[in-house]
């Protein structure tokens, strides 16, 4: 796959997609390349305002609808109102924000970037024909799942290992979720994707000095976003392991063209997934049905 760019990308003419977070970044990126290869776009978005100018940009194939990830009213909302998608790509996420909460009481990082996709996933699997694409980070591997404070109720909050404990959550999420596919016999797959370091706005909310120090990182070491987006849309697209993780090829997965990415010691961990999802299912109260085939 070396080498593999939007010009590689398979005819999606009569496929649909959920992009999460498409109004900018990575997902706008994303959503412009999966219309341009002719499919139907499904903009979920929490800013509507900013989202209508990207869906305008690209056409007829996009449209948005609301989705606010730390509100599982809206998740459900938003899930509704599917009737059916071939791809879900789970993009949203925010990154080293100070401690707030979410409408439901979740730490702001886990509850948006895990807990709120986890849901979004399990409420619209029996609606998607072919695969769940969950975008992780290579911070996963700062991260630790203290699945006794989850929510980081009882431990001092730090940011950057909030951030990490929810992008190893994701990354822990695409697993389980193929190794539940393959036991229950569905043809639907997991894959899980990074972009590497890509200069977005992420690196612009974390209402801290380090929003100055990675801007200028943006301009100086970061990738585009266009290059950030490729390891999504080479998952969502390409013929793809179930249950891999895909990155940047070079400098320690920081930059490049999409490859099989190595992840922690941690993300591999059976037991600790296994619970993660009980803690998720009971957190979110979406229940998962894999019926067998």
């Amino acid at each position: 796959m070396t080498g593999w760019d939007t010009s590689d990308m398979p005819d999606q003419s009569g496929r649909t997609f959920v992009v999460t977070g498409a109004n900018s970044g990575l997902g706008a990126v994303t959503a412009r390349a999966l219309a341009g290869a002719g499919a139907q776009v499904i903009m979920a978005c929490r800013d509507e305002v900013k989202a209508r100018t990207v869906a305008d940009s690209i056409g007829d194939r996009a449209q948005v609808r609301r989705l606010d990830l730390a509100d599982l009213a809206s998740v459900r909302q938003f899930a509704d109102s599917v009737e059916r998608a071939d791809v879900l790509i789970n993009n949203a996420g925010v990154m080293a924000v100070p401690l707030r909460r979410t409408a439901d009481g979740f730490e702001m990082q886990f509850g948006t970037n895990h807990l709120g996709h986890f849901a979004l996933t399990g409420l619209l699997l029996d609606k998607i024909s072919d695969r769940v694409v969950t975008v992780s980070s290579g911070a996963h591997r700062l991260g630790r799942i203290d699945s006794s404070d989850l929510n980081w109720e009882t431990r001092r909050y730090e940011r950057w290992q909030a951030y990490g404990q929810a992008k190893l959550a994701n990354l822990m999420f695409a697993y389980e979720l193929q190794r539940r596919l393959t036991a229950a016999g569905s043809p639907k797959v997991s894959v899980a994707a990074h972009p590497g370091y890509a200069a977005t706005d992420l690196q612009s909310h974390t209402e801290s000095f380090l929003d100055t120090i990675m801007a200028l990182g943006n301009r100086l070491v970061a990738q585009s976003a266009e290059m950030g987006a490729l390891p999504s849309l080479f998952a969502a697209t390409a013929e793809v392991e179930p249950g891999a993780f895909y990155g940047p090829a070079r400098f320690g997965g920081m930059r490049g063209y999409p490859a099989r990415s190595g992840s922690s010691a941690a993300s591999r961990d059976e037991m600790m997934a296994r619970r993660l999802w009980e803690q998720s299912e009971q957190l979110t109260k979406v229940a998962y049905s894999f019926p067998r085939r």
